[in-house]
């Protein structure tokens, strides 16, 4: 009897833990889309991703991510990841993530590096071995950089012999397919790469669970405001269509939520007026 009320419990473990998204939208710094099946969506957060999906970033962009066994991944600018691998299952989480293009950090949380995962980054032809660390890297042109923050990472191109770094401030530079020797950054340097990557203030950045939001069109049809959503949408914003009634009147408004504050959806609405179709954009919440 208690091998099979085992037996029960881990299968439901188990079910429990593949309906669990291997990664999460935390936040995001507009533009910026999820790619998958040949389409294209806006990024917001709570949006779910699995293997395959592709993740880009426009222009002054920003993107967090969670993955399930907890840690965090950022992407810069101009930014290109591929989420090769997700396996998120209770026992072992396995993961291979690819930077196409653009700056990236990975850290993990104390909670996560307890746990059992095989996680590698991939960055160009350099391959990166993760344990529990915090990591930065950056593929550019011909230059590909990683930058050890804390823990240990093993990294290496294809061909090459791998080498293990597990001292703060390490990193490790290959520049037009040749690998030059790992070395010690300045505090003061890796500070400005960590800007390449985090959310910046005052430039609108949408967050989990943000309670503002920034109306931009409204109209009495519904019709009438599919344009300025898909134009929003198509530039990676995630408009969306929504009713709203006062008194008798029904009126349809294309509104972004989930933004952390008012100062924070005042600079949205500062940033979108005059474009896609906004005329006057106003701050609710």
């Amino acid at each position: 009897m208690k091998a099979l009320l085992l037996s029960v419990l881990l299968a439901i473990a188990s079910v429990q833990a593949m309906a669990q998204p291997a990664a999460v939208i935390e936040g995001v710094q507009m533009p910026a889309w999820r790619e998958r099946d040949g389409t294209r969506a806006p990024l917001v957060p709570g949006m779910e991703l699995r293997a395959g999906d592709r993740i880009v970033s426009g222009k002054d962009a920003r993107i967090v991510l969670k993955l399930s066994e907890g840690s965090l991944v950022k992407l810069g600018e101009n930014g290109r990841l591929v989420l090769t691998e997700m396996q998120p299952a209770r026992e072992l989480f396995k993961a291979a993530l690819q930077v196409l293009e653009g700056a990236f950090r990975f850290t993990t949380d104390v909670a996560a590096k307890a746990r059992k995962r095989e996680v590698s980054v991939r960055v160009e032809q350099v391959t990166i071995g993760i344990r529990g660390t915090d990591f930065w890297a950056r593929s550019r042109a011909e230059r590909q950089i990683v930058c050890l923050l804390e823990g240990a990472i093993q990294v290496g191109a294809a061909g090459e012999q791998p080498v293990t770094m597990n001292q703060p401030r390490q990193f490790y530079v290959r520049d037009k397919g040749k690998t030059q020797p790992v070395g010690l950054v300045e505090a003061k340097q890796l500070e400005q790469w960590a800007l390449e990557t985090d959310i910046q203030a005052g430039k609108g950045a949408l967050r989990s669970g943000g309670r503002f939001g920034v109306q931009l069109a409204a109209a009495d049809k519904r019709d009438a405001l599919v344009s300025i959503q898909k134009k929003l949408n198509d530039a990676g914003y995630p408009a969306e269509i929504a009713q709203r009634k006062e008194g008798a009147q029904l009126t349809y408004i294309v509104r972004i939520r989930q933004l952390p504050s008012r100062e924070e959806a005042q600079a949205l609405a500062d940033q979108l007026k005059g474009k896609f179709g906004v005329k006057e954009p106003r701050v609710s919440g």
